[in-house]
C-alpha cells in the first residue's frame, strides 16, 4: 500500500498551521522537542492523509522537521496496523477511524473519551 500526496492547501493554511503548532505548545507530537530552527528542529505540520486540504486536527499535527520527514510515505492511515499504535498517533488514528468508519467527525475530547473503542476500529485488510 502507498501514500499518495494530493490536494491543494486551503487559502488559509498558515493561520491553520499556527494554530495547530499552538495547540501543540511549539513542541512535535511524536519526540517532544521544542520548536528550535537553529538546532534543526523547526515546527512543521504534517496531513497524515497525504491530501492537503484536510485540515481536520486528527490529521494534521505538528511534528519537528526530523520526525516529519521520517514518517512521510511511511505511515498511512488506512493500513492494518501490526503492532499497537504509538501513544503520540493513537489519538490522531483514531479521528481518522472515526471519521472514516462512522463517519463522524469528532474534537479531540470526544476521541480520547473513546480512544479503546475507536482504536477498535482498526482495519484486518487495508481499505
Amino acid at each position: 500500500m502507498k501514500q499518495s500526496f494530493g490536494g491543494e492547501y486551503p487559502v488559509d493554511w498558515p493561520e491553520i498551521a499556527y494554530r495547530t503548532k499552538q495547540e501543540a505548545h511549539w513542541k512535535c507530537v511524536r519526540c517532544g522537542h521544542d520548536h528550535e530552527p537553529e538546532a534543526g528542529y523547526t515546527l512543521t505540520v504534517h496531513h497524515l492523509d497525504g491530501n492537503r486540504s484536510n485540515c481536520h486536527w486528527w490529521n494534521t499535527p505538528a511534528l519537528c522537521q526530523r520526525c516529519h520527514l521520517s514518517i512521510q510515505g511511511r505511515v498511512i492511515m488506512a493500513r492494518p496496523w501490526i503492532f499497537e499504535h504509538s501513544g503520540w498517533f493513537q489519538p490522531y488514528v483514531a479521528g481518522f477511524y472515526a471519521a472514516v468508519f462512522l463517519n463522524e467527525n469528532l474534537s479531540r475530547g470526544e476521541v480520547m473519551s473513546r480512544l479503546a473503542d475507536l482504536l477498535a476500529l482498526q482495519p484486518a485488510v487495508p481499505l
